[in-house]
């Protein structure tokens, strides 16, 4: 007789699914072999993907690729062709057409006229652009979490955090007030992408016990300086520059020896990349909770 699959089993199967997309991105994704992933029929299991992740396969590897892309577009001087390979477009045609209708520009207009661009900006010049460097500094509550390592490109911390969400959901600790956050050990300047190393993490609910493979973190407590982040994630790396290089600098503050942290106000899945939220909290010396 069969093992009777319930939401739990599909929950794991699935999550195999994605982490096999995470690491497999440049290769060509086929359905069937996706099914073997799961170990579910290639007749039906895509249906349950949708049913339970809210969008398809496709859109899924689709945001993941675009998303990939610009990261390499933001950071890096890679030509369009060889971004688009990386990625797992045949060309820099089809790159282009779907990078295009999700992000509003052509990878060359979105390199040369990105977020990121306003970031790198001296600072008059930025304002007079437009660009906002809104920066708060307060008291921010320690948040429990439980969540996975990730040890690679912080580009790629969603592996992590679909693996966490997968296991969360698993053990019954999903629930509707749950944020998603992720701490960031080291410097992307200093330190090999292969050789870096991050964590995702969702909130306990109240009273929430995490079991392995979870591991129990806590993140704020003290007091930090907020720069909130509207954009693609790719973006960031210019405002992290910015906040170092800019405001904390000349801000009479000093960082405390905590790593930096941030925390992501929508869901990438339903959101347009240029309405992405993210809150970049840099922990400051003085005024810990206790």
């Amino acid at each position: 007789m069969n093992k009777p699959h319930g939401w739990t089993d599909y929950q794991e199967r699935l999550g195999r699914v994605t982490a096999y997309i995470h690491d497999h991105l440049a290769e060509e994704l086929d359905l069937n072999r996706l099914a073997e992933v799961a170990h579910l029929s290639s007749f039906h299991w895509h249906r349950v993907y949708q049913a339970l992740y809210g969008e398809t396969i496709a859109t899924t590897v689709r945001r993941l690729r675009l998303a990939r892309g610009s990261g390499y577009l933001a950071n890096t001087a890679l030509p369009v062709a060889q971004v688009a390979v990386k990625c797992g477009y045949p060309n820099a045609q089809s790159f282009t057409r779907a990078f295009t209708a999700a992000y509003g520009l052509s990878p060359m207009r979105y390199r040369a006229e990105g977020a990121h661009v306003a970031f790198r900006q001296a600072p008059h010049q930025a304002a007079a652009n437009g660009a906002a460097y809104a920066v708060e500094v307060r008291q921010v509550p320690a948040v429990q979490l439980a969540g996975i390592a990730h040890r690679g490109p912080y580009m790629q911390v969603g592996r992590a955090f679909d693996a966490a969400f997968t296991r969360m959901a698993a053990q019954g600790l999903a629930w509707p007030d749950m944020r998603w956050l992720a701490v960031y050990e080291d410097d992307p300047f200093a330190v090999p992408e292969s050789q870096l190393h991050s964590r995702a993490g969702l909130s306990l609910p109240p009273g929430g016990v995490p079991q392995p493979p979870l591991e129990p973190f806590t993140l704020g407590g003290g007091r930090c300086a907020v720069l909130r982040h509207q954009g693609p994630y790719a973006t960031m790396r210019a405002a992290y520059q910015w906040l170092y290089g800019q405001w904390l600098v000349q801000s009479g503050h000093e960082a405390a020896n905590s790593p930096v942290f941030e925390e992501y106000l929508n869901n990438p899945r339903d959101t347009p990349p240029d309405r992405l939220l993210t809150d970049i909290y840099l922990p400051l010396v003085g005024g810990a909770e206790v």
